[in-house]
């Protein structure tokens, strides 16, 4: 038995690369939610530098409820990146072991990461331009969507679906999650453009820059229609249970989400936690949409 051998650090186990990848999706939602806490609170300019804050790491002297906010935000997203880098380096390492669409994945991650970071930078030095404030929540929802994905890739047991779903999923329903799936993402992004243009509050108040909120309301019928089709099709084919929980929840949160945003119009934007509640859905919606779409197409075979 050589030294070598024995000194040989084991390979980590898979299941704690899907521990690894589950943290690191609630924290990229909770970093979505946290940026869109510090739109509401108005902290987006809050720290007026970058990256440092009142050009210190911790601005304990000018600490306010915004500032923290905004100080938070950056402190969540330096450990958000730290873990996609140690989710890429780590899927490398056992590449062999592991699905191969799981390492290519992880650096997409990374480098979507690298391209947040950037959008932040710009979104302070450029003064919450509205198109760079978007960008950079585009940006984090794709972000979202794909560690989801990369995380229904570590599931070896829900890779395979039973024979049975090739009977039941024809023709479009296979491809509905992809659908209902794009459907949320782009409102998202239609709804940070209303945000970044305060457009909710300039129609509710003045009649300015309706047109927004319009089209974020269509979109939003056609969204729910699409996502709430989900469940309901489960139910009456009996889909295998993976499939079926996954769609359930997504009809669960469409709910939530249309009451919420109800909510929020009726309260013309007063209560920030139901505005912030309403971001919270849609990024969990995504990762619940993206996870059943990446159940149906696995990027992947299945590994050992």
């Amino acid at each position: 038995m050589s030294t070598s051998a024995g000194l040989a650090a084991p390979p980590l186990p898979r299941s704690q690369l899907l521990v690894l990848s589950t943290h690191l999706v609630v924290a990229l939602v909770a970093l979505v939610t946290l940026g869109g806490a510090t739109r509401v609170m108005e902290a987006g300019l809050a720290c007026p530098d970058w990256p440092l804050c009142y050009g210190s790491v911790l601005p304990t002297a000018e600490m306010t409820i915004r500032v923290f906010l905004e100080w938070f935000h950056r402190l969540d997203a330096a450990l958000v990146a730290l873990g996609l880098v140690l989710m890429a380096a780590l899927s490398w390492g056992q590449r062999q072991r592991l699905p191969s669409a799981v390492p290519a994945l992880a650096t997409l991650s990374v480098l979507l990461v690298v391209a947040q970071v950037l959008l932040g930078a710009l979104t302070v030095t450029r003064l919450l331009r509205f198109d760079i404030v978007t960008a950079h929540l585009a940006t984090g929802l794709l972000l979202v969507a794909l560690m989801s994905l990369l995380r229904q890739q570590l599931l070896p047991a829900l890779q395979c679906l039973p024979p049975e779903v090739d009977g039941i999923l024809t023709g479009p329903w296979r491809w509905w999650p992809v659908l209902a799936a794009l459907l949320v993402y782009l409102q998202c992004v239609l709804g940070g453009l209303l945000a970044s243009q305060w457009a909710t509050g300039r129609c509710l108040q003045g009649l300015q820059g309706c047109h927004w909120l319009m089209a974020h309301g269509l979109l939003a019928g056609a969204t729910l229609a699409a996502v709430v089709a989900l469940p309901i099709k489960a139910a009456a084919t009996a889909w295998p249970q993976p499939l079926r929980h996954l769609a359930f929840a997504a009809g669960l949160l469409v709910l939530l989400q249309a009451g919420l945003g109800t909510l929020t119009l009726c309260l013309s934007l007063s209560q920030p936690l139901v505005t912030i509640g309403h971001q919270l859905g849609a990024a969990l919606l995504l990762s619940v949409l993206t996870s059943l779409a990446g159940l149906l197409h696995p990027l992947s075979s299945p590994s050992p």
